[in-house]
């Protein structure tokens, strides 16, 4: 779619005193990042003994209720209590965690592009999906841009965020080729009421300010058993470090975050269940992170300056609906859920030094050009299913799926003077909107047939039919042909999965998983020489798995090798004059290892690995992207590793103490295809986070730093074009945020 291809002193009172208290615990502590995370640590159990084996975790990926260690599928679980250790407020706190997965920040929590098993965001459209409990978020379609928007909650009142590797096409449907990412929220307890509030401080070296956070949460059995209700609120105040040296404004990048929850249980009956959930979530951004180097790479400003005349805003916000029927028909289990979603998007970019020296072609001094984006979109979801019970012989589950979604997609360029005056004969330089409709249904099934207790087989098929509608409204500009172009296009796609597993024991199996996925192509936007459409793109992924606990069930193994073959690759592509649209390109292949392991070494003491290679390159010539076959595909680390401790202990009268130690990281990889002339170098990185905490009775004290040693590395980084000569004028580059302290205290009622 026509879109410009773009891209101090700590303040020490706070900083001295977290760092002198957690000095005095002599080490600090990070959750563990192996699927076997550790259960929500509540008052009524900190003062249990700790259990010499590791916990089972319990996942709905296979939209059952499971055992992690039996779904035949490599999935990863980050746990409420881990995300509350690391203090995570967005999903590139866990870049390099996960095994496979890269987590692309453009600056602030919201301007997110997720891969999985070396399969990179080069259109568009999303090759993740997003699901928050048992209903999608986000888009289908290219035009609501998702793939740079990924859904970044700020996690309270989540119990547990699963990753699932691989093409989920089969019961997730569309833009989940290459893997999930679910939230799962708290559910209302039908018994036992509970309140809790908290809060923390923080600083971050070279902010202009403290960082603060407040919270609050309660369930409360409105009828015993039969009704509950729970609700939350969180809000994070994050400062921003980043100097713009044009305006002279320091610390420009401050974010504000909000998250609310409510939910509704009502246990209609012993066999019947209906859930009412609601959620509200802000992103509002003064700037983004980015800085500036020069042509060759080089800050320009410092390690976090810029120089831009205008504030590029970010502003999310999503509003979710949802109710969902769980009925046991004793025969089989049925589940509707429902859902409504709304997501507005906001982002701004400067674009001066981009369409700035077009201005002096028409007699005016280079300007100020801002690119405003707004986008709206709104998503009705349906879906029923009916499954059997999970101890028969043949376990079957028959689903249907529908979809309805409009999105708005306003876009405007400007050129205006650096008073703000409108350039005589080019201002506005465009101004477009691009509605579009995406309507899909579906229909799904698998069959697994166990022909013992030790091995079974599993098939699976779904149907999806899709159709789009779309309009370029070109009102304004020089850059587009005024007037209204329409665009439509309908397709019809099957994926499928066959699996086996076979169980060695009762702690060990293997399994093997032959498994598709598609993204929906659709309408193309409505410039010379383009394509009036761009077609689907699919993988398949062929994969051998081994999950195991040993040592008395004292340390376990997760480790796939897998093989991807992905054909009609979508990407985005540009005109001279910058302007993006869509166009598939080829072949590519991913393949590697991934592996999760965790060790208790004793009943207080637990340590974990995560780590995974990943080859992933292009098959054919991509002319779109100007690589070649056999370059590697960009935003890709070949290798990825993770490292964490965790230390239970009690103390005298009635305290508890916890602490730990993390290390993340990620190896280097490039921001494009080998052979393309823009591509460029992005360093392995890596960062040490601390944590600690105390608690007693009903309250906890929790310490934490991020970056311990203050790695400035380069996360991502863009090119700034001329549009005159097409050369590279700029890079903006983000960095790994700096050394981050905070103090936290929650108190539960």
């Amino acid at each position: 779619m026509p879109q410009l291809d773009t891209r101090h002193t700590a303040r020490h009172g706070l900083g001295l005193a977290i760092a002198f208290v957690l000095t005095s615990w002599s080490c600090a502590g990070l959750a563990q990042t192996a699927a076997d995370a550790s259960e929500e640590k509540t008052p009524e159990r900190t003062s249990a003994q700790p259990s010499a084996t590791l916990e089972a975790v319990t996942v709905t990926a296979q939209k059952r209720t499971e055992n992690a260690r039996k779904v035949p599928a490599s999935i990863s679980v980050v746990s409420e209590q881990q995300l509350e250790n690391q203090h995570v407020t967005q999903l590139s706190d866990l870049n390099g965690y996960l095994p496979a997965m890269t987590i692309t920040d453009r600056g602030t929590p919201g301007q997110t592009a997720v891969s999985l098993r070396g399969i990179p965001t080069l259109g568009p459209g999303a090759v993740v999906g997003t699901y928050l409990n048992d209903t999608p978020l986000g888009s289908s379609s290219n035009f609501a841009r998702s793939s740079g928007f990924v859904l970044d909650l700020l996690p309270y009142d989540i119990q547990r965020v699963e990753v699932l590797r691989g093409p989920q096409g089969t019961l997730y449907g569309a833009g989940a080729m290459g893997g999930l990412l679910k939230y799962v929220l708290k559910d209302p307890d039908l018994d036992s009421f509970e309140g809790r509030v908290g809060g923390g401080v923080s600083s971050i070296d070279g902010a202009g300010g403290n960082g603060w956070n407040v919270r609050a949460g309660i369930n409360a059995p409105l009828v015993a058993g039969k009704l509950a209700l729970r609700a939350s609120f969180a809000n994070e105040f994050t400062p921003g470090w980043v100097d713009n040296a044009f305006t002279g404004r320091k610390d420009i990048n401050d974010t504000r975050q909000r998250s609310g929850h409510v939910s509704l249980l009502w246990q209609a009956s012993d066999d019947l269940s209906v859930k009412f959930t609601g959620l509200h979530q802000t992103v509002d951004a003064d700037d983004n992170s980015l800085s500036i180097l020069d042509a060759n790479r080089r800050p320009r400003f410092g390690l976090d300056g810029t120089d831009k005349p205008a504030n590029e805003r970010f502003e999310k916000k999503v509003d979710f609906f949802a109710a969902t029927v769980d009925w046991n028909l004793q025969w089989a289990d049925f589940v509707s859920a429902t859902s409504y979603s709304k997501t507005k998007t906001y982002q701004l970019n400067d674009q001066s030094k981009t369409y700035g020296p077009l201005f002096p072609l028409f007699g005016a001094p280079e300007g100020v050009s801002t690119f405003p984006l707004s986008l709206d979109l709104k998503k009705w979801t349906q879906e029923l299913r009916l499954a059997s019970k999970s101890d028969e012989r043949i376990e079957w589950m028959l689903g249907a799926f529908y979809t309805h979604e409009t999105s708005a997609n306003h876009q405007e360029l400007s050129a205006r003077s650096f008073a703000g005056v409108p350039v005589a004969g080019l201002d506005p330089l465009a101004i477009v909107d691009l509605p579009s409709t995406y309507k899909e249904r579906a229909l799904f099934g698998n069959l697994t047939y166990k022909f013992n207790e030790r091995f079974d087989v599993t098939a699976g098929l779904r149907y999806a039919s899709n159709d789009q509608d779309f309009k370029q409204i070109a009102t304004a500009g020089s850059l587009l042909a005024l007037g209204t172009t329409t665009g439509q296009s309908s397709e019809d796609v099957t994926t499928y999965l066959l699996g086996s597993r076979w169980h060695l024991d009762n702690d060990s199996l293997l399994y093997a998983r032959i498994a598709s996925g598609y993204r929906p192509g659709g309408p193309n936007v409505a410039l010379p020489g383009v394509p009036p459409s761009v077609d689907s793109d699919s993988l398949v992924n062929y994969e051998f798995g081994w999950k195991s606990l040993f040592l008395d069930q004292r340390a376990s193994i997760d480790l796939a090798a897998f093989l991807i073959d992905w054909k009609d690759i979508q990407l985005s592509a540009s005109t001279q004059d910058g302007l993006t649209y869509s166009a598939n390109g080829g072949k590519a292949r991913s393949r590697g290892v991934e592996l999760t392991s965790a060790f208790k070494v004793t009943p207080n003491l637990r340590v974990g690995f995560n780590g995974s290679f990943t080859d992933a390159e292009l098959r054919e010539d991509a002319p779109s992207l100007k690589g070649s076959s056999g370059d590697t595909l960009p935003g890709i680390p070949r290798w990825t590793a993770a490292l964490s401790a965790d230390y239970d202990f009690q103390w005298g009268a009635g305290f508890n103490g916890h602490v730990g130690a993390g290390y993340q990281w990620i190896g280097k990889r490039k921001t494009n295809v080998d052979h393309n002339p823009n591509a460029a170098p992005l360093p392995a990185s890596g960062q040490l986070n601390l944590n600690a905490d105390v608690s007693r009775d009903n309250w906890t004290l929790r310490l934490y730093v991020r970056n311990l040693s203050n790695e400035r590395d380069i996360t991502s980084l863009g090119p700034v074009t001329s549009a005159t000569t097409g050369a590279i004028v700029e890079w903006q580059a983000n960095r790994i945020q700096p050394r981050t302290l905070g103090l936290e205290f929650d108190v539960w009622f």
